[in-house]
């Protein structure tokens, strides 16, 4: 496993911020984590950073305890953008990767090309007080990729990104996966994650309240799946009828025909009692239940 955390519990005096968390993610994964603000989530990523002290339990990254006296040589091999990137105006983005290469006993010769990798190739002598909000972030992402990391924490990564750098971002994270990278990746933007992690979790108070996949979470949260027919007017009363085995609430209408919602495990048998009027159905479409209808489920 690349990253091991067991019965990890963080205590401000009498807020438990992490609530006695367990995870293993195993290498070259995309792990999200998912919560409310105040969800534990950052903390969390600190404790595994080494950044803040675990109040109990044991956190291993890459073979190595946070507390042990082999992690200081590990972290060398880990990067980490924060949520909020934190730059000197007065350096230039070619500059301040020199900065941070120093501290992390990075070769200077990775900068300028992790500067093109991020995009900003053009403003590499420009000084950061120029950049935008989503160059600061291509900039801080260049840094968390210093030193050829093996694990990635990065939090909030696409803040201020337009849709092609985000698309270009998860691109690049792609491109480390396929080279054994482990990425932890916390977002709000849930619809981004949703097709672009392997695994999550959710965190509720300090504490795991689900994790898996995203069709595993669909399976555990026991959402229904709508579907939408398309058909014409008079044809509606015979669908309704042919469903209502299957259904609790009756089908909306809706522009183009009927939406309804099913459970899961009813889903092929609705499908089957629709299957007489299939030459009168012009089209139909399953809608699965979002990561973002999954949180809230979960989370509420």
């Amino acid at each position: 496993m690349a990253i091991r955390l067991h019965n990890v519990h963080k205590h401000f005096g009498a807020l438990r911020a992490v609530d006695g968390v367990n995870l293993d993610i195993p290498q070259g994964e995309i792990f999200g984590l998912i919560g409310h603000n105040g969800a534990g989530k950052s903390t969390l990523f600190k404790m595994m950073l080494g950044l803040e002290t675990a109040t109990s339990g044991d956190i291993v990254i890459n073979g190595a305890a946070v507390q042990g006296k082999h992690f200081r040589a590990a972290r060398r091999h880990m990067g980490y953008l924060p949520e909020n990137v934190v730059l000197y105006d007065n350096l230039s983005g070619l500059e301040t990767l020199h900065f941070f290469a120093r501290l992390k006993a990075a070769p200077l010769e990775q900068c300028q090309p992790l500067l093109e990798r991020v995009g900003l190739a053009h403003a590499g002598k420009r000084p950061v007080r120029e950049y935008s909000k989503g160059m600061r972030q291509r900039l801080g992402f260049a840094q968390a990729l210093l030193g050829s990391p093996r694990v990635l924490f990065l939090d909030e990564p696409t803040n201020g990104l337009d849709p092609q750098a985000i698309r270009d971002f998860y691109e690049i994270l792609r491109g480390l996966q396929q080279t054994g990278v482990t990425i932890i990746i916390t977002s709000h933007i849930l619809a981004e994650l949703q097709e672009r992690v392997d695994r999550l979790a959710i965190l509720v108070s300090g504490k795991v309240e689900a994790e898996g996949s995203v069709q595993a979470l669909r399976e555990h949260t026991g959402l229904p799946i709508t579907i939408e027919l398309d058909l014409p007017a008079d044809v509606q009363a015979a669908a309704r009828q042919a469903i209502a085995p299957f259904v609790q609430q009756e089908a909306e209408t809706i522009a183009t025909g009927l939406r309804l919602q099913c459970a899961r495990e009813h889903k092929m048998a609705l499908l089957a009692a629709l299957s007489p009027l299939q030459g009168q159905i012009q089209d139909l479409r399953l809608l699965e239940p979002s990561l973002e209808d999954m949180f809230f489920g979960i989370s509420h």
